[in-house]
């Protein structure tokens, strides 16, 4: 799952204008996205012919090919000079992938008069070619390779494009069913399958619990190891001893069916049935695998652990999200909301004391959920979610803010209008439930939708306007507090 993003580098040009300085752009685009991006994959094509620009229709299907060949998650399309738009278009049709289209910002003509690239001129063919052909693409506005506008753009794109690889045709599992009264986590698993290519893949919960005893029994060396690095991460001191060889149990469990699966993903019958048969909370064993970059989604969430795998592929899988809900409005902050929950929220982002306790709502008080607070940011609020055949992805932003103490893992979120934000949640099509991260992702979500069938884009704040034009100023998307 965590497979460094693989980009197909595709620059072209038309046979009129400079071949020498679309020679030359190449280079510097190359040079500048490496810079950008050392982690990513990059496959080039510099096979395709003497220059390794694509440059005439008949080349279209051998770049397709490699790249498909390749394995590419995406396509950045440089117009070095004006470009080819039919060879372009044909083969991102082909390879179906998000597409990126850009071109370096020309010089004044020479003293000829004579203009070398008209690389602008060459994107706005492309553009209306790939929406005849219904190719989806990503354009940052004409500008120079060492600008603000370029590096935003481009790094956004590859978060989004990430976010793209890692939910089109995701495997999401499913730990049994979901709460008897929960009837605000059902799903659609046909229509998730035929819009998004998703697959749920269920296991029975007797299936995980029947693991976990077995490795209590046979006490595997790992299993210790696991348990040992639990105690380090938080304090178990008031629990029961054998609470941390369970939760490592229960991690180990989840993380076996996960790999042998190919999951994303998974959403977990947290309650009552696990505290009936193993006397144990979770919340813990979902704190850590999602830090270990598979997000958890508590309650039987599909759409939820969708969300968080959505969002956590923005980061690159670096930092977690978290899964909270929307619990109660600041008692003096109009617009201030609590973000909580039991206990799953990943111990990386903690701050202060990190402790495991005892479950201060379920009636059998089982150990297992964590209590801490989480440190001080900005935080990035998304739910994907349908009702009707229609999905969105809801989306905002805002900052944490002091607030009173609480059991369980929590903060508490500033936004610009929190009665806003509880309406358009209230009407949905979304429930208690968000998936959170530290950091701005609002505009990498924007353009994942945009790359994503069948799913519409749904900012509360910042607006849409502001995101675009954040991208298009090269500048941090913003964020208004009241």
């Amino acid at each position: 799952m965590k497979s460094p993003l693989r980009l197909g580098f595709m620059p072209t040009r038309r046979r009129f204008f400079s071949k020498d300085d679309a020679l030359k752009y190449k280079a510097l685009i190359l040079k500048r996205i490496r810079e950008l991006a050392p982690k990513i994959e990059i496959v080039d094509i510099d096979w395709l012919n003497d220059e390794g620009l694509i440059r005439d229709v008949d080349e279209s299907s051998k770049v397709a090919r490699h790249f498909i060949e390749k394995g590419v998650d995406a396509i950045f399309c440089p117009h070095c000079n004006f470009g080819t738009e039919d060879a372009v278009t044909l083969a991102a049709k082909k390879v179906g992938k998000p597409v990126l289209l850009w071109g370096p910002r020309d010089e004044a003509p020479n003293t000829a008069g004579e203009r070398l690239r008209d690389s602008q001129c060459g994107l706005f063919a492309t553009s209306k070619v790939m929406q005849r052909f219904g190719v989806r693409f990503t354009y940052i506005v004409n500008s120079r390779v060492d600008t603000k506008v370029f590096e935003n753009g481009f790094l956004n794109f590859l978060r989004a494009a990430n976010a793209v690889k890692h939910f089109t045709g995701a495997r999401i599992g499913q730990v049994s069913t979901r709460p008897r009264d929960f009837y605000s986590v059902i799903v659609n698993e046909g229509e998730l399958m035929e819009k998004f290519g998703v697959q749920i893949v269920p296991v029975d919960l007797g299936k995980i619990i029947a693991e976990v005893k077995s490795m209590i029994a046979s006490k595997p060396t790992e299993l210790d190891a696991v348990a040992e690095a639990m105690r380090t991460t938080a304090d178990f001191s008031r629990m029961d001893k054998e609470l941390p060889l369970k939760l490592a149990a229960l991690k180990m469990a989840i993380q076996k069916w996960s790999d042998a699966e190919g999951l994303g993903a998974v959403a977990f019958q947290c309650w009552d049935a696990l505290q009936e048969e193993l006397q144990i909370c979770s919340c813990f064993a979902h704190a850590e695998l999602t830090d270990d970059g598979l997000p958890v989604a508590c309650e039987t969430d599909i759409h939820g652990a969708m969300s968080s795998l959505l969002l956590q592929a923005c980061d690159h899988f670096e930092s977690p999200t978290f899964f909270a809900d929307l619990t109660i409005r600041h008692p003096e902050n109009d617009n201030a909301e609590l973000l909580w929950h039991c206990g799953p929220f990943p111990a990386s982002l903690a701050e202060g004391t990190r402790t495991i306790n005892s479950h201060f709502v379920l009636p059998s008080h089982a150990e297992g959920v964590c209590n801490w607070k989480l440190k001080s940011g900005r935080v990035t609020v998304s739910r994907f979610d349908g009702a009707g055949g229609n999905y969105s992805l809801f989306c905002g932003e805002g900052r944490t803010v002091p607030g009173p103490f609480n059991q369980g893992t929590y903060t508490y979120l500033e936004v610009n209008d929190w009665p806003l934000w509880e309406e358009k949640l209230i009407y949905g099509p979304y429930i208690h439930h968000v998936s959170c991260s530290y950091g701005s992702y609002s505009a990498a979500l924007y353009e994942a939708a945009r790359h994503i069938e069948n799913l519409d884009f749904d900012p509360v704040h910042p607006a849409l306007y502001e995101i675009k034009k954040a991208l298009r100023e090269g500048r941090e998307v913003p964020l208004c507090q009241q």
